[in-house]
C-alpha cells in the first residue's frame, strides 16, 4: 500500500473516529437531559401532592398541617418556574415575575409555553380538578437543553480551523511544487538560450539581412525576460518607480505585432506619466497573460482594447475583449490556480496574475463586467505615488 493510501486510511479512521464520539456524547447528553427532566417532574409531581394535602387540611379546620407537607412546598422548588391556576381562574406562581402577570395575555403565553415543555400536572380533590399545576424547564435544564449545540458549534469551528490548516498546508505544498518547476524551466531554458545568443552573432558576420537579425534579437530578449521571469517566481520582487503608461504600452505593442492581423488592437492612455511602484518583468507578464487570454477567448478574431485612466491615488488598467465572456457566478473562480476552460495548459495564468498584483504590488485585479457573446473587462487597480 503506498503512502498515499495509508493517509487516506488514517484520514477517514480519524474521521469516522471523530463522528462516533460526537455521537456518543450528543445521545450522552439527550438521555442526561430527559433523565433529568424526568426527575423534575417526579420532583413537581411530589409538590402537587404536597399541595392537595395541604388544600386537604385548610378544608378540614380541625386537622393540622403536615411539617412534611410545608417543607416539600417551600423547599421543593426552589428555581422551577411555576404558574398554579385553581379552578376559579384565580392564579399563584413560584419563581415569575409578579409584575409581568398582571398582563392576562402574559398568562396566557405561559400557560401555552410551559404546556410546549411538560405536561400539566392537576390537582384533584373530591373527583374535581381544584388546580392545574403548569411548570416549565429549571435555568439548569436550560442549560443543560443549549449544551448540545455548543458542543456542535465547538465541533464547527474546530473542524473549520482544522480544514483551512489542511487547505493552506497543501496550498503551501504546491506552491512549493510550482516554484521549484519555474526555477527548473528557468534553468534548462538558460542552456540554449546562451547558445542561441552566440549562433546570432555569427549570422551577424554571415550577411544575412538585418531585419531578420533585429527580429531575432527581440525573440531573444524575451526569452531571457521569461527566464528571468521564472527564476524570480517564489522571491519577494524588487518594486521601482517606474511609468505604468510606458511598462503597459511596451507589453501590449509587443503582443499586438506578433498576433493575428484579425485582431483589432486598441489602447488609450494619459498623454502624461504615471509613476507607480513597479516590478516591470511581473507586471508585464500580468499584461501579458491578461491579452492572451482575451485573445483565445475571442478565438483570434475580435476587438481587443486596453484603457488606462487614473484617480487622484489610483491608477486603473482595463482590458475589454469581445470574447464569449464569463458566467457572473465565476468571476472569483477563474483566478483560482488550475482553473481553466481551455482543453490545453494549466490555469495558472490568471492565478499567477492575481498574485503578481495582489501579493507583490499590493493592488487588486477583478472582472468588472462580462457579458455572454459579447466579451470581458478585466481590470487592474494599483495605488499612484
Amino acid at each position: 500500500m503506498t503512502i498515499s493510501s495509508h493517509r487516506n486510511v488514517i484520514r477517514w479512521i480519524i474521521i469516522a473516529s471523530s463522528f462516533i464520539i460526537i455521537s456518543l456524547i450528543l445521545w450522552n447528553t439527550y438521555s442526561f437531559f430527559q433523565k433529568f427532566k424526568a426527575e423534575e417532574r417526579v420532583k413537581i409531581k411530589t409538590w402537587s401532592v404536597a399541595q392537595n394535602n395541604f388544600l386537604r387540611s385548610i378544608d378540614d379546620l380541625n386537622a393540622d398541617v403536615d411539617p412534611v407537607t410545608t417543607h416539600v412546598l417551600t423547599e421543593t422548588t426552589t428555581s422551577t418556574p411555576m404558574l398554579v391556576i385553581d379552578k376559579n381562574g384565580d392564579y399563584n406562581s413560584i419563581n415569575l415575575d409578579e409584575e409581568k402577570l398582571e398582563d392576562p395575555a402574559y398568562i396566557n403565553y405561559l400557560v401555552k409555553k410551559f404546556s410546549s415543555e411538560n405536561e400539566p400536572i392537576e390537582v384533584i380533590i373530591n373527583n374535581e380538578v381544584y388546580q392545574t399545576i403548569y411548570y416549565g424547564n429549571s435555568p439548569l435544564l436550560k442549560k443543560i437543553g443549549f449544551y448540545p449545540l455548543a458542543l456542535l458549534l465547538i465541533i464547527f469551528l474546530f473542524a473549520a480551523v482544522v480544514y483551512f490548516f489542511y487547505r493552506s498546508a497543501k496550498t503551501a505544498e504546491q506552491n512549493k511544487l510550482w516554484t521549484g518547476m519555474a526555477k527548473e524551466t528557468a534553468h534548462q531554458i538558460g542552456t540554449p538560450l546562451s547558445s542561441l545568443v552566440g549562433w546570432t552573432e555569427i549570422l551577424k558576420t554571415e550577411q544575412v539581412n538585418p531585419d531578420y537579425i533585429n527580429e531575432i534579437e527581440k525573440d531573444i530578449d524575451r526569452l531571457q525576460t521569461i527566464t528571468d521571469r521564472f527564476s524570480k517566481i517564489g522571491s519577494a520582487p524588487t518594486l521601482k518607480t517606474l511609468d505604468l503608461v510606458d511598462v503597459t504600452i511596451s507589453s501590449y505593442e509587443y503582443l499586438k505585432s506578433r498576433s493575428s492581423k484579425l485582431i483589432h488592437f486598441e489602447i488609450e492612455h494619459p498623454s502624461t506619466e504615471i509613476p507607480v511602484k513597479l516590478n516591470a518583468q511581473l507586471y508585464s507578464w500580468t499584461i501579458e497573460n491578461l491579452v492572451k487570454n482575451a485573445i483565445d477567448a475571442m478565438k483570434g478574431k475580435g476587438n481587443l482594447k486596453l484603457q488606462i485612466s487614473q484617480t487622484e491615488k489610483q491608477v486603473f488598467v482595463d482590458i475589454k475583449d469581445t470574447g464569449k465572456g464569463i458566467p457572473k457566478q465565476l468571476f472569483t473562480k477563474i483566478f483560482e490556480p488550475g482553473y481553466t476552460t481551455k482543453k490545453r495548459g494549466w490555469g495558472l495564468g490568471l492565478s499567477l496574475a492575481k498574485r503578481i498584483i495582489e501579493d507583490y504590488h499590493k493592488g487588486k485585479i477583478k472582472v468588472i463586467q462580462s457579458e455572454l457573446d459579447k466579451g470581458t473587462t478585466i481590470q487592474i487597480i494599483l495605488k499612484t505615488i
